[in-house]
């Protein structure tokens, strides 16, 4: 009988542990789909907002000379580019860091951010050319403010790219040390600001 006993209590233990592991798992998939639905729709909510700025953005261009050609004079092009900027920060005086990159938003780019740094087939890739871009001399940036141009071509990490939201023509990411720099590429502008977005 003790025999017995022992067995069924053996039984009805691993049946508890199970039962417990399993209820654990559970809890951890449900909140890895709540984690999933919070950060779709913090995404959504994001291309949204750069959407209203590439609105905004489109009313001002249409009130500037239009360029002619690519072939313009390189001070015509700056100029215009000059005056884009300036009408862009005309129109939205009051922009501050978080307008677009919202607190939810920067939870949502942080998941994705992380997830290709710890993905043994992209984070080798993202890690050596984040280090090649050590070389730049970083410099403070802020909302509306401009982003240099001896930095605008710097290459962002394709498999980092591939992982965001994508982004129209006019608008780019950029890294500055760990920020990643949401920036009007056309008018060099600094459209918003997310600090510290990679690990």
């Amino acid at each position: 009988m003790r025999a017995k006993g022992r067995a069924r209590y053996r039984g009805f233990a691993l049946l508890v542990a199970f039962s417990l592991a399993a209820g654990v798992l559970a809890g951890q998939e449900a909140a890895r789909t709540k984690e999933q639905t919070d950060d779709a729709a913090a995404l959504t909510e994001f291309t949204g907002r750069v959407n209203e700025y590439l609105k905004l953005r489109k009313t001002i261009e249409k009130q500037l000379p239009a360029m002619k050609s690519t072939e313009e004079l390189p001070e015509m092009i700056a100029a215009h580019q000059q005056a884009l900027a300036r009408k862009i920060r005309e129109a939205r005086p009051r922009a501050r860091l978080g307008d677009i990159f919202t607190r939810a938003a920067r939870e949502a780019f942080r998941h994705v951010i992380h997830s290709v740094f710890q993905d043994p087939q992209t984070g080798t890739t993202t890690h050596a050319t984040i280090r090649q871009r050590k070389t730049i001399k970083e410099v403070h940036l802020q909302v509306n403010g401009t982003y240099p141009d001896a930095v605008a071509e710097t290459t962002f990490p394709s498999t980092l790219l591939q992982k965001l939201p994508a982004l129209p023509d006019e608008l780019a990411y950029r890294l500055m040390g760990r920020d990643l720099v949401l920036v009007d590429s056309k008018a060099n502008l600094v459209v918003d600001l997310f600090h510290e977005a990679l690990p």
